[in-house]
């Protein structure tokens, strides 16, 4: 996927309010799904789901099928076999209203760097539809939020790393979406950073009800009481709240439980 594709994913997305008519549905379903590039099938029959205001940890070695699972619920591939709703809305008869209730961070940064941080946000307003003087009421409060109120008018090339990722988490919050998508968020981060991204988004969890996918390849970015999607060569293998999939596995920990499920060896993820 380009810059480009990735920062314009869902600019044709209108600003509307949400209705209550969704809150007992899945944040995310994902029925069936399977994908091929050429011969090569990337995703085969994937099924889970994401409840609201929580934290699903979808696990795998590069080259699984997360970031093709990504591409698919943000609209960047289109559906080839399956079901893929967001509180309800199918992603392919109802575009609009499945996609406004979601925000997605890349693996790719998709930053303007040589815009400041402030400016970076109101871009991305203005492709949601949201007027000028709302945008930035909205800017300074995920600001303010994250951390950043004091870098506003920063060049985003100056900010750090974990820096440019919370801006992403804060645009990506702008439109206020209750379903937050994160492909591989703490790529190139030091630890401080990835535990300090990790706590902010599972504070969004628990004081705004958000829930979130948070695709990853590293065991320790994952605690007991998440739910866990493990996915493997396209396939998922195992799904559900992590103790239940240890005891399915009779594993210890999730290393183990990962390895037994694959057949890989210790070490072949990061730690």
């Amino acid at each position: 996927m380009t810059t480009s594709d990735a920062s314009t994913v869902v600019a044709t997305v209108p600003d509307k309010p949400v209705g209550h008519d969704t809150a007992s549905l899945p944040a995310l379903s994902i029925s069936a799904v399977s994908h091929s590039y050429g011969t090569r099938r990337a995703l085969i029959d994937v099924d889970f789901s994401v409840a609201p205001a929580s934290f699903t940890a979808l696990l795998g070695l590069n080259g699984a099928g997360k970031s093709t699972l990504f591409s698919l619920v943000t609209r960047l591939f289109g559906i080839q076999a399956g079901d893929i709703r967001i509180f309800g809305h199918d992603i392919g008869q109802s575009p609009s209203e499945a996609l406004r209730l979601m925000g997605v961070v890349f693996q790719p940064r998709t930053l303007d760097l040589d815009l400041s941080v402030m400016q970076n946000l109101l871009y991305h307003a203005a492709l949601h539809g949201i007027g000028r003087r709302n945008a930035r009421l909205r800017s300074e409060e995920v600001l303010s939020r994250i951390g950043l109120a004091d870098r506003a008018g920063s060049k985003v090339r100056d900010l750090s790393g974990g820096q440019m990722r919370r801006l992403e988490i804060a645009r990506a919050l702008l439109h206020r979406p209750r379903l937050l998508l994160l492909d591989e968020a703490t790529v190139g981060l030091d630890v401080k950073a990835r535990a300090d991204m990790l706590g902010h988004v599972r504070q969004l969890v628990t004081e705004q009800g958000i829930g979130v996918l948070w695709a990853t390849h590293l065991f320790d970015e994952i605690i007991p009481s998440d739910n866990l999607v493990i996915l493997h060569q396209g396939r998922v293998l195992a799904r559900g709240e992590v103790a239940r999939v240890l005891e399915e596995s009779g594993a210890h920990d999730i290393n183990s439980a990962f390895m037994r499920l694959t057949g890989t060896q210790s070490g072949s993820l990061g730690s």
